[in-house]
């Protein structure tokens, strides 16, 4: 199983437009053209959405696939990451199909998203369990603390497979302007309770908190994620004026850190 990135850049997300921000990449060469200028400026991982011809989430794994083929020759270094966010727009059912066909090396999985009703876990787990058979290596998204507690239980009981996991959590959220009102050690209490398992882990978070999370993560062994998926702007509450500044904002925060 390949570390996660030091720095994941997360360019544009599920929601945001151009009107939020001019710079957010909705295209398949924008998001190159932002790849390769976060790499510059520190980035060593990417975290990719698609977007329709209006705008508007995708899960397609024939357009995925194409993306993937372009990112993988521009930056054969990168660990390059799909979502597969429901957004509102897909049910469970459809979120596994599309890992299925397009079968990536790297994707992030809300745990709320594929098990949204105790009665979902079947599928779920066989879903958890054909990744680890095919070579999926999930990074599960872990929106609160009562969801790590709830993924270590399942990680205990054989729902979820395997003894190394990738986990991301999430501080704070878009509603309201909501920041990072949960201290990150609360999140990673639950993981003292894993049975012998080992994890690596990493932090997003949203608004101008942004930069003081990560490197509170990086304090703790964490990794970050950063980008105008969570955060358009700067630590001292300035509007970002691309991708490639918030990476390099965090990236010299985060750099000495041990």
């Amino acid at each position: 199983m390949r570390p996660l990135p030091r720095l994941l850049v997360a360019p544009n997300g599920a929601r945001r437009t151009k009107a939020d921000h001019p710079e957010l990449p909705l295209t398949d060469d924008e998001l190159i053209e932002t790849t390769r200028l976060c790499r510059e400026a520190g980035a060593d991982g990417v975290h990719m959405h698609i977007r329709d011809k209006q705008g508007q989430h995708l899960l397609d794994a024939g357009r995925y696939r194409a993306l993937l083929d372009r990112m993988e020759d521009a930056f054969p270094d990168m660990y390059l990451q799909v979502t597969s966010e429901s957004a509102g727009r897909y049910e469970a059912h459809e979120q596994r199909e599309m890992m299925k066909t397009l079968r990536p090396q790297y994707v992030s999985i809300g745990l709320r998203e594929l098990v949204r009703l105790p009665e979902d876990w079947p599928e779920a787990r066989d879903f958890y369990h054909w990744a680890a058979d095919n070579g999926v290596e999930i990074q599960h998204i872990l929106y609160a603390p009562e969801e790590v507690q709830a993924f270590v239980s399942a990680c205990n009981s054989g729902l979820i497979p395997g003894k190394a996991h990738m986990i991301i959590f999430v501080q704070g959220s878009y509603a309201n302007g909501s920041e990072n009102a949960v201290e990150l050690e609360a999140y990673l209490e639950p993981l003292t309770q894993a049975d012998g398992m080992t994890f690596d882990w990493m932090v997003c978070a949203f608004g101008t908190a942004e930069t003081d999370s990560l490197v509170r993560a990086a304090q703790l062994g964490g990794k970050a994620r950063v980008g105008f998926e969570n955060s358009l702007w700067n630590k001292d509450g300035s509007l970002a004026t691309d991708n490639a500044e918030r990476v390099r904002e965090v990236d010299e925060a985060t750099r000495n850190i041990t």
